[in-house]
């Protein structure tokens, strides 16, 4: 059976369950704004007994948190803003990712949009991912309220009756008025910690993700990442299409292409099938060099040469040494789970006379700051490897894993986003509180970076919208 179908019957009866228990404590439901609230005071001991059983490790946890909530908040102003440039700038990434900017975190978001660069996300994933991100935000909230002894009132979960009913949300009700009275240090730890709990899940996940890889996944094939290409002056095109060409211009170039399917290159000498790109300013192209692999179309991680399993860059170059130039091979792919063969006859390697290749090419990571530090959670996998799953259901869980590192992550930057509806905006303000000495000020620099937030989001949509079409 298709595990998306259970995945839905889960997902129904999940609903009507929850239908079943909303419609029996009716009566202990409350409305407020969107949310239909059910309060209850499940965990409030739990919550003063762990405050009580640990208060200095718990307030030197506080500095720990607030110091990671200003780099959440920098790192989630610096994030919005270069969502902002890439919506009004790159309107090309707004037609691949269709998904809008704001969207509710609901199963089969990727499947819907057809994001093919995520795994599936199903309901069993959702409603998992969503218990524990949830819950642990407010319980670390509850710990730091109760640490400084601000009262609990109330803990429960928050339903949309608008949608489905199953979409849950947790919460601690804290008594406010309690909580601004307590010192200014006070307050932000208490904001900061439901952040500080979903970089904790996320920190232990991806332990154990490090940990679960290795043992439930082995190398079978190689990953390239193009066919091999060359950059060249768009001056030195001789040939393309058959047609003769002396010191031509970009637009005469790309006129001809527009004419034509398949573009045959000749420049510096060299014979290309393709055009890969071209520079800003239109001076140079990227053309593809007329090689086996682009002519074949080869496509998905490579498994085999004539039956022999490369599982690895230093294997796949040592097979591949063994043929001559006009040698033919037998080149295996997997693609979703099934195996493709290729015939194709090994050509001479213009960059290495005399030695024979198929012309696909692997680029060397990056080297900077940000793609190191993203390469370091990768880093249980290496580089251009293709990984099966030594069990069957090895892809089930680490999805689930990957999810919820992901997500966990996701929501500690956004709920730092300086914004009144998120703990962030609260934070903010009582920052610039803690500098000015000024309630004026402080909220006047609240609705003021909220407001620009809400005008920035705005535009967001407003181009996305507009880069469908």
């Amino acid at each position: 059976m298709n595990f998306t179908f259970l995945d839905i019957g889960l997902l129904v009866l999940f609903a009507i369950a929850i239908g079943i228990f909303l419609f029996k404590n009716r009566k202990n439901l409350k409305k407020e704004g969107f949310l239909l609230l059910y309060k209850t005071k499940w965990g409030i001991n739990l919550i003063n007994k762990t405050a009580k059983k640990y208060p200095k490790t718990l307030r030197f946890l506080s500095y720990v948190s607030i110091i990671l909530g200003y780099l959440l908040m920098l790192g989630m102003i610096y994030l919005f803003i270069r969502v902002v440039w890439i919506y009004i700038f790159h309107t090309e990434v707004v037609k691949i990712v269709k998904i809008p900017p704001i969207a509710p975190l609901i199963p089969y978001l990727p499947q819907i949009f057809k994001l093919n660069f995520l795994p599936p996300f199903y309901f069993i994933y959702w409603i998992i991912i969503l218990a524990v991100i949830a819950i642990s935000h407010e319980f670390f909230h509850g710990i730091f309220a109760s640490l400084y002894q601000v009262k609990i009132k109330k803990t429960g979960f928050g339903f949309f009756p608008f949608f489905l009913p199953i979409f849950l949300a947790a919460f601690v009700e804290l008594d406010e008025k309690q909580m601004q009275k307590k010192s200014n240090f006070s307050q932000r730890a208490v904001l900061s910690a439901g952040t500080f709990a979903n970089i904790l899940v996320a920190g232990l996940i991806l332990i154990l993700i490090f940990i679960f890889y290795p043992l439930s996944f082995h190398a079978g094939g190689i990953v390239f990442d193009d066919y091999v290409y060359n950059i060249v002056n768009v001056s030195s095109v001789t040939l393309l299409n058959g047609i003769s060409l002396n010191n031509p211009s970009y637009n005469q170039i790309s006129e001809i292409m527009n004419k034509s399917g398949e573009n045959i290159f000749v420049a510096d000498n060299l014979s290309y099938y393709g055009y890969k790109g071209a520079t800003k300013d239109k001076t140079q192209i990227a053309l593809y060099y007329d090689t086996p692999a682009i002519k074949e179309n080869i496509y998905g991680p490579i498994i085999a040469i004539n039956e022999f399993k490369v599982n690895s860059i230093k294997s796949f170059e040592k097979e591949l040494s063994k043929y001559k130039i006009g040698d033919e091979i037998i080149v295996a792919t997997k693609i979703n789970g099934e195996q493709k063969n290729y015939k194709i006859v090994l050509k001479e390697n213009p960059l290495k006379p005399n030695s024979a290749w198929m012309g696909v090419t692997f680029f060397n990571q990056q080297k900077s700051f940000v793609s190191k530090f993203f390469s370091f959670f990768s880093s249980y996998k290496e580089p251009h490897i293709y990984y099966e799953p030594k069990y069957s259901f090895a892809v089930f869980i680490y999805d689930l894993l990957w999810w919820l590192v992901l997500i966990s992550f996701s929501v500690a930057l956004v709920n730092m986003l300086p914004m009144g509806i998120f703990d962030g905006g609260r934070f903010f303000y009582l920052t610039v509180l803690l500098f000015t000495k000024s309630e004026k000020i402080a909220k006047k620099s609240f609705k003021i970076i909220t407001a620009v937030f809400l005008a920035l989001l705005f535009l967001i949509m407003i181009f996305w919208f507009k880069g469908l079409f």
